[in-house]
């Protein structure tokens, strides 16, 4: 009798039926890749897309942006229609482009437009990394010359949000040109003092880091972004320095000098409010 008492237990593990796990909808839960934390999607959602416990940002969509932003969600949408065209006949790349189309519902890696926040006009370029990593090819440089010169016509300020992995390959020289272009057209904002925010987001590297982006009269970013030119790897062995581990963040680049603020996204927007009340007039 003794003995029974003592007796191991068989241990049982529960396999979940295919029926079970159909109950629980694909996507209805993210785990963060900072902290670790488990949680609802709807929940990140309502949040801005930032984690709850650790404050990391999770990508935030080009349309998802821009409704955070814009009064009561109305904004009109500039240059719809453009379309990239494959230059170089580089293979598969028209075949790439419609799958990013059909994945993300866009045209191009950047919507551009204009509406109000909080009564104040703005023109708005917002880039989305689902499309081609946001890389910058000539309709992207195009879309925001033609913001930044109706910004000049109009006299809107024009705040530019950065997300992308630099000039598109399939595009060679083609998509650096772009660099100049879009330059050149903030520089005419520039003489005609029309405000230009450049906001940079995780990541913002490559060609954009060292054109449009890094112009604004104002540079923010937000917490923890990626902002660079290079790689950490060909920096290292061209310096051959081993770099500090914040090296290319948003908090480095404060503290060096390159940016005017970083910004929490929850508090992006009454930022943004506030730098409009000091150089407009309210619509």
């Amino acid at each position: 009798m003794l003995k029974d008492l003592f007796r191991k237990q068989k241990k049982y593990a529960t396999i979940p039926t295919e029926a079970t796990k159909n109950q629980v909808p694909e996507g209805i839960m993210q785990k963060c890749p900072t902290c670790g934390t488990i949680l609802l999607s709807k929940e990140v959602e309502k949040n801005e897309k930032v984690c709850k416990v650790c404050g990391y940002h999770f990508m935030m969509t080009a349309p998802e942006r821009i409704q955070s932003l814009v009064d009561d969600g109305r904004f009109f949408e500039y240059d719809s229609d453009l379309i990239s065209v494959d230059p170089l006949q580089f293979p598969d790349y028209q075949k790439k482009i419609k799958q990013d189309m059909e994945k993300t519902d866009l045209k191009e890696a950047i919507i551009t437009g204009e509406g109000t926040m909080d009564g104040y006009p703005v023109i708005l370029g917002v880039m989305d990394p689902r499309f081609r990593m946001g890389s910058m090819g000539s309709v992207v440089g195009e879309k925001i010359a033609r913001a930044a010169e109706r910004a000049v016509q109009k006299r809107f300020p024009f705040i530019l949000f950065s997300a992308s992995g630099g000039a598109r390959m399939q595009e060679g020289a083609l998509s650096l040109m772009q660099m100049a272009k879009t330059s050149a057209a903030l520089q005419k904002m520039n003489q005609n003092q029309v405000l230009f925010v450049s906001i940079l987001t995780n990541p913002t590297t490559g060609g954009v880091s060292a054109s449009f982006s890094s112009l604004g009269d104002i540079n923010i970013a937000e917490p923890g972004a990626l902002i660079g030119f290079a790689g950490r790897r060909v920096i290292e062995q061209t310096v051959r320095q081993k770099l500090p581990d914040d090296f290319q963040t948003s908090e480095f680049l404060l503290k060096h000098g390159q940016l005017d603020l970083v910004v929490p996204r929850l508090e992006l927007r009454d930022t943004l409010v506030k730098i409009l009340e000091l150089h407009t007039i309210r619509g």
